[in-house]
């Protein structure tokens, strides 16, 4: 119980994440209303728009950002850790026209996979804000090492399907008026930094092997000890969300995050851009997938996992800056 209660809590950040603008109006930042979560105007749903009932969506107080499609008798659940919730909507498209049979009956998360995991050992149940309701996954998305551990933790079942790499950069806002060149800029007293906490978020320990190779123990306790404590390091929940979210409202000037994430923001036109992080300080991640043990539609998740590899999947991945995984998963 205490696992589901700490899943919950952290998950709810999915839903408060863009309330967090208040707090910059009241520091004199302004954010354009279709720079607020969800992003992508409801792409992120399969679900027909005659058949979606009443829109109620205020990006400034009441969105389930990370929460895709319906929840009520899916054909599939697909839990993704969510630093590629830009390409799902493509995914899930791209997968329909080939399976039609699926149109409509796909539902899919996008929160940390950490959460993800708490929330399948919790059978699926899950409460953002007010809300309560059971999802149970079909299949799990995480980095390897994480897939590799639920494998031990008997949450899913072998083999473990790696599909895509990615790396990390420093995310910025549009202008870069920190000045930003590289991860050792990081650790300068007059910068404001957003960076994922690594408690919760798998990135924050590859972004700290990141700055050791840049500037040694030195560089990751300022960023991530001396900044934390002196406020000038906020530490996130949901980095995915909160980072560009923060960089664009103005309460910070600098992030790492997944080079991904950068390229989508950019992408979709948020006044966001990035400083690359040269190969030999960089850390890459390696994406798996593996079916949930007990998955209620498991024909229907190996038909995924067949599809996640795909060229055509690989196609949509490689618009963000990933690359295909290259090599076996041992």
């Amino acid at each position: 119980m205490k696992m589901f209660s700490r899943a919950a809590a952290l998950a709810a950040a999915a839903l408060l994440v863009a309330a967090a603008s208040s707090g910059a109006h009241a520091q004199g930042a302004k954010l354009r209303p279709d720079f607020a979560p969800p992003w992508q105007g409801g792409a992120n749903n399969d679900i027909e728009k005659a058949q979606r009932g009443l829109d109620f969506t205020e990006p400034d107080a009441d969105n389930l950002a990370d929460f895709h499609g319906s929840p009520q008798d899916p054909k599939l659940t697909l839990f993704f850790g969510g630093n590629y919730y830009f390409a799902t909507a493509e995914l899930v498209e791209t997968f329909e026209k080939k399976h039609p049979e699926f149109k409509g009956k796909i539902y899919w998360e996008t929160i940390p996979p950490g959460l993800l995991a708490d929330q399948i050992k919790a059978g699926g149940t899950i409460t953002v804000g007010n809300m309560t309701w059971t999802a149970k996954a079909d299949v799990y998305f995480a980095g390897l090492k994480r897939i590799k551990q639920s494998l031990d933790e008997g949450i899913v079942e072998p083999p473990a399907v790696p599909y895509v790499t990615n790396t990390l950069t420093i995310m910025l806002p549009k202008g870069n008026p920190a000045k930003v060149t590289g991860l050792k800029d990081l650790a300068r007293p007059d910068i404001k930094l957003v960076m994922p906490n690594p408690a919760y978020e798998g990135i924050g320990r590859q972004i700290k092997a990141a700055l050791a190779k840049a500037g040694g123990e030195d560089l990751v306790k300022a960023v991530y000890e001396t900044k934390v404590a002196d406020g000038t390091t906020i530490l996130t929940h949901i980095h995915h969300r909160q980072s560009p979210l923060y960089l664009m409202q103005g309460r910070a000037q600098a992030g790492v995050t997944w080079q991904s994430e950068a390229v989508f923001q950019e992408k979709a036109g948020h006044p966001i851009e990035h400083v690359d992080i040269p190969a030999d300080q960089n850390a890459t991640a390696i994406y798996a997938g593996a079916i949930v043990k007990s998955a209620p539609h498991p024909e229907a998740a190996k038909m995924w996992l067949d599809f996640i590899k795909s060229p055509d999947s690989l196609a949509i991945f490689e618009k963000y800056g990933f690359k295909p995984y290259q090599g076996d998963a041992k």
